[in-house]
């Protein structure tokens, strides 16, 4: 549906600046059908990235291809037609406040030629399909932040598009807003198999929503895969970070202060361990206590559900005398457990 390859964009010097390398040679494959999110810190490359996909911006180097057309190709008339079967979705909204949300959700077709019958037949049925029949008269002052982001879905679906770009739809909203649209989006991905493209720099909103993730850092894809797989068995330490702060596996400011990286004669030993699949149920920290017979104190756990599947991760620590650590951190490996040896606590 979606291919990237060898994309680069790099923004000319200017008289105050030096030259910006967006994105440097992205290779990327999205299926048909499939929510795809591309995770990244500000400034890593993340909307400009989707913004080649409908041409918005023009790669540097590279080609981008949607449904078999090579976007990168095209000149601005059939590049205007080709964007109709690509909607896009935004931060802020972006709807127009002197029109209400029907006439919002009618201003692409109206800019197509369709006529007044024709918008009626579209613009409806997406506003029910939004849950916002009952609000297609009000204009957007009237509306919470969550209605004004359903406004610009059933805008971006009017047009019947079978990619659908999100550019941080959800980041000006509270949590529980967020989770509605994310639940709209899935619907709308399983009713209408629009493939749906989502930028984001939580975590959390890969983990509700998407299939596979993409890490991108200094305009580079540097980890990509199923969104379980990337979570419970990250490469790269920008995808641990953000899995850190969304698993609790997060060190807290307290216990970093006092870490040290050399063993003392009463230091205790730190482990990050994580648990993925049926090991997130099991009872191994008691069988490991007993199998040493040691203590093991637990600074923090957390266990939650990834793509349908249990994942867990613990801090631990352990005692370091009698080389109790050592054959600890030897059992929790040969249980399947992830381990990682963070250091030693006094």
């Amino acid at each position: 549906m979606i291919a990237l390859k060898g994309v680069s964009k790099v923004y000319p010097a200017t008289r105050t600046s030096a030259s910006v390398t967006a994105l440097d040679a992205v290779d990327l494959t999205i299926g048909t059908g499939e929510i795809f999110g591309v995770i990244g810190r500000s400034g890593a490359g993340k909307s400009t990235l989707i913004r080649t996909i409908n041409g918005l911006e023009t790669p540097t180097g590279g080609s981008v291809v949607v449904d078999g057309v090579e976007i990168t190709r095209l000149a601005a008339r059939p590049l205007r037609e080709a964007r109709r079967g690509i909607g896009m979705i935004f931060q802020h909204f972006n709807l127009l406040s002197s029109r209400t949300a029907y006439q919002n959700v009618a201003l692409p077709l109206e800019l197509a030629g369709l006529s007044a019958a024709e918008i009626r037949a579209r613009v409806e049925p997406m506003l029910d399909l939004v849950g916002l029949a009952d609000k297609r008269d009000r204009f957007p002052v009237e509306l919470s932040g969550g209605q004004k982001q359903r406004v610009g879905i059933a805008r971006a679906l009017a047009t019947r598009p079978k990619v659908l770009l999100s550019d941080e739809a959800t980041s000006a909203l509270d949590p529980e807003t967020t989770r509605s649209i994310l639940a709209l989006l899935k619907q709308v991905n399983r009713d209408l198999g629009v493939t749906i493209v989502l930028i984001t720099h939580e975590m959390a909103v890969v983990r509700e929503i998407c299939d596979r993730v993409g890490v991108i850092e200094a305009g580079r894809i540097i980890e990509q895969g199923k969104v379980f797989d990337v979570a419970t068995r990250p490469r790269t330490e920008t995808a641990r970070s953000f899995l850190a702060e969304l698993n609790g596996a997060a060190l807290s400011p307290s216990l970093v202060a006092r870490l040290r990286q050399d063993p003392c004669g009463t230091c205790r030993t730190v482990f990050r361990l994580t648990f993925s699949g049926p090991l997130a149920d099991d009872p191994i920290i008691t069988r490991l206590a007993r199998h040493l017979d040691t203590d093991v104190a637990i600074l923090s756990a957390r266990v939650e559900e990834i793509a349908g599947r249990p994942f867990g991760t613990m801090i631990v620590t352990i005692d370091n005398a009698h080389g109790a650590s050592g054959a600890a951190e030897g059992f929790l490996r040969s249980a399947g457990i992830e381990t990682e040896k963070l250091g030693h606590v006094a």
